[in-house]
């Protein structure tokens, strides 16, 4: 007797909804994607990337506005991001578990967490605590996404091809500064505070969440445990999968990760990526305080930094992958960049012109831009030399160093560069005194005092702020030197001879598991 096929269809459609909600978290790919495909999950990636970047930074496109707001000085604010920083660390190692839970629905929680952090509580604090608070939830999330994305970005890269797909995810964090400083270039001068940039900010994020809700996708565990070389090991990839012992592979993965060669070339990167973290979160301040642009000036030369910043990135994965090397970049792009941070810091104490800065910060975006597409792709290849299923642990190991860096450097810089918060303060200050002056009235002890501090923090703070260029250029030079520890060659066509070698194995291979 057969089913009625009302009773049959209805029960098709069922499943077929039942399908398309699971789909919402049940993220994993049996097969490994078409190029179409793979090049759509890696594009929701990267744009993932990027909004998280901006809510991450949006503080720095008004930062001075935030300061002043909220009666928070130059010292209070640095250890409110050390702490920020310090908590994203944290939430980097905790990403180290991706490997075996999966990455993608981390992607997609995270991006809702933080746009309603970013779009609802944020714009509301009224108090330095308040911002400091919302400031490091957010930092404890993209933390674990400074983990997820790359490792995602791995899966569905092959090494022939690897540094162009981490150019553009490191385009991630760059446009994300870029868009900061274009939002804030353009809507400052009509909303004039700092709660408009977080709002725009906040909107933004939940649309992405959207986006990557329904459209982001990951290997299985069997697939992105393996080592893929090129697109052409494809059909061996998913011929193995069927008998790999993911478990097996997983186990005591910090033993496995924590090497030698891993943990100094993440320490090398960290140290090397001082001076774009300083650009990131003091930028604007120092180009106010030191050179006298307005905030807008300030957000211009950023947009110049970012912009070719992000060319540069990916013209650097692009001629990588070409030759198939990665070392002769990370040294040409450490030595370019060591050289421009040094021209940067003489410009200290001088009064350069808008167009000689912008120069000179766009150079140092495009020679470090060089150095750290290759090196993204190269540091993925030296885990994957360890254990490819421990991609995710080995990017946490980079994560965790790099945020505890950055914490580092946020705790020495107000003690190196103390003058801030009183320059920061100088224009209220100029007002009340030319006010007084212009109404006849007495300056007080107080404005006296101020104005003396004033004149001493303008003539101390060039000298302060080289010191700590001083020591952003010791970190290029660190890097440089811990290039050698890496896996890769240094000639194309060794490269291409490897390459040749590991295509000859996977035909091989092939052919075995397909005879009879």
């Amino acid at each position: 007797m057969g089913i009625p096929t009302e009773i049959g269809t209805a029960d098709q459609a069922t499943g077929d909804q039942r399908r398309r909600i699971q789909r919402l978290w049940r993220r994993e790919l049996e097969h490994y994607p078409e190029p179409a495909a793979r090049i759509r999950y890696l594009a929701v990636v990267v744009l993932a990337t990027v909004v998280l970047y901006f809510e991450l930074y949006v503080t720095s496109g008004a930062a001075t506005l935030l300061l002043t707001d909220l009666h928070m000085s130059f010292l209070y604010f640095v250890l409110a991001l050390a702490a920020g920083n310090f908590v994203g660390a944290f939430g980097s190692l905790f990403a180290g578990f991706t490997d075996r839970s999966g990455r993608a629905n981390l992607v997609v929680i995270g991006l809702l967490v933080t746009g309603l952090l970013t779009l609802v509580v944020l714009p509301q604090v009224r108090t330095g605590l308040g911002w400091a608070i919302g400031t490091m939830a957010v930092s404890f999330v993209e933390g674990i996404i400074l983990v997820a994305t790359p490792a995602l970005i791995r899966d569905f890269s092959p090494q022939v091809g690897r540094a162009t797909a981490m150019g553009f995810w490191a385009m991630g964090p760059v446009l994300g500064s870029l868009v900061v400083s274009l939002v804030a270039s353009t809507t400052l001068p009509i909303y004039n505070s700092w709660q408009s940039q977080y709002v725009i900010c906040g909107a933004i994020g939940l649309v992405m969440f959207v986006v990557a809700l329904f459209g982001l996708r990951e290997l299985s565990p069997q697939l992105r445990s393996q080592l893929i070389v090129s697109a052409r090991d494809r059909a061996l990839l998913e011929a193995r999968a069927r008998g790999i012992d993911v478990a097996a592979s997983l186990r005591r993965p910090w033993r496995q990760v924590l090497r030698f060669d891993v943990v100094v070339s993440a320490f090398g990167v960290s140290v090397m990526l001082l001076i774009y973290y300083t650009e990131v979160a003091f930028f604007t301040i120092y180009a106010v305080t030191i050179f006298g642009f307005t905030l807008a000036q300030a957000n211009q030369l950023g947009n110049w930094a970012w912009a070719v910043n992000a060319v540069a990135l990916l013209a650097a994965g692009l001629l990588s992958d070409r030759l198939r090397v990665r070392k002769p970049f990370m040294l040409a792009g450490g030595i370019g960049g060591a050289v421009m941070v040094l021209v940067f810091l003489l410009q200290v104490g001088r009064q350069p012109s808008f167009a000689t800065l912008a120069v000179i910060v766009s150079l140092i975006s495009v020679t470090l831009a060089f150095a750290y597409a290759a090196w993204m792709a190269a540091f993925t290849e030296t885990v994957e030399a360890r254990n490819p299923a421990l991609t995710g642990t080995g990017l946490a190991v980079w994560g965790w160093l790099l945020r505890l860096v950055v914490t580092a450097s946020f705790l020495v810089i107000p003690f190196m560069v103390n003058t801030v918060t009183t320059l920061v303060a100088a224009p209220e200050h100029l007002e009340q005194y030319q006010r007084a002056r212009a109404e006849g009235l007495p300056i007080s002890p107080e404005l006296t005092a101020q104005l003396a501090a004033i004149q001493r923090a303008a003539l101390d703070s060039p000298g302060q702020w080289r010191s700590w260029f001083w020591v952003c250029f010791a970190g290029v030079v660190v890097f440089i030197l811990l290039i050698f520890v890496m896996k890769g060659r240094w000639s194309p066509r060794a490269a291409l001879r490897d390459q040749q070698e590991h295509d000859r194995k996977v035909a091989a291979e092939l052919a075995r598991l397909n005879s009879p």
